[in-house]
């Protein structure tokens, strides 16, 4: 088993401190925020998720803004594998991809026959992605074996699709926890690795995503193989998705800002982003009812 190095807890949440005052010029403003919609994962996780809530997401993730049809599309549309179809449908030739959630999400608990069929199902479906979680009970026992080879399982039955690691650090309690297992998940197989379900509390944070950058910073050093990343849940304002961009581009460089390696995992994101670009290219902002409340 990898050993993984023990993290400095005191350096993490300085480096945070000054990569967050840093400040950011109007033309960088925007370039960020566009940047930011098309790193953007729509996402929509609810046991009352309709068909029509779903072609609704979709067509925003296609045109985030009807009265702005320049800007970029999301990354992606998450949804149970159930919607997946639908997704599919409506997204169409748009090159939105489409992402499920699997694997018992978002507590991980059932078995590994369990896991594998709702991948599968996935699969079949033509998902282009699965976002999976770990076993953070197997996890925080000390067996790390039993979450690699887990994670190993999945991902063979991924087939073409990119698989997606969710940690959910908010349960992992310490920084060295976030680090072993973001290096388990990228040795067996993770092309992204994720904060968070969104469900658990604390979701994202900033010092807890350097960790995993810096995770993805030495595996690639080590393994010449770049992993994506994708911090999930409480990021919902265009000032701290700037700041997990600054974050992103001072510790893996230019290589990694675009969403084939950096996604946002925050549907009530979208709607500060355009807030915020409008204000930027009329000088007043638009109310919230301008938009809508996907």
């Amino acid at each position: 088993m990898h050993v993984s190095p023990p993290i400095d807890s005191t350096s993490i949440n300085e480096r945070i401190a000054r990569l967050t005052k840093r400040s950011i010029k109007n033309e960088s403003k925007m370039y960020a925020l566009r940047l930011a919609i098309s790193m953007m994962d729509l996402t929509t996780l609810e046991a009352k998720d309709t068909r029509g809530k779903v072609r609704q997401l979709c067509a925003k993730a296609i045109r985030p803004h009807e009265a702005l049809p320049d800007l970029p599309s999301a990354a992606a549309v998450c949804v149970y594998p159930p919607m997946v179809r639908i997704a599919k449908e409506a997204l169409g030739d748009s090159g939105v991809k489409v992402a499920a959630v699997a694997t018992a999400f978002p507590s991980g608990m059932s078995t590994r026959k369990v896991k594998l069929e709702e991948t599968k199902y996935a699969v079949n479906e033509g998902v282009d992605e699965i976002d999976m979680v770990i076993s953070r009970g197997h996890f925080l026992a000390g067996e790390y074996n039993y979450v690699f080879d887990e994670i190993a399982v999945v991902k063979e039955v991924c087939g073409k699709a990119h698989l997606k690691v969710i940690l959910e650090t908010g349960e992992l309690s310490t920084y060295d926890n976030v680090r072993k297992a973001s290096d388990i998940a990228m040795y067996a197989g993770a092309d992204f690795i994720k904060t968070s379900t969104g469900k658990v509390q604390p979701a994202a944070t900033l010092p807890v995503t350097l960790v995993m950058l810096e995770a993805i910073r030495d595996f690639y050093y080590k393994e010449g193989k770049m992993i994506g990343m994708k911090p999930a849940g409480g990021i919902s304002t265009a000032k701290l998705a700037i700041q997990y961009l600054v974050v992103l581009r001072e510790t893996l460089g230019e290589a990694w800002m675009n969403p084939d390696y950096f996604r946002f995992g925050a549907s009530s994101l979208a709607n500060d982003l355009l807030m915020q670009i409008v204000k930027q290219m009329s000088g007043v902002y638009q109310s919230g009812d301008y938009f809508s409340k996907d």
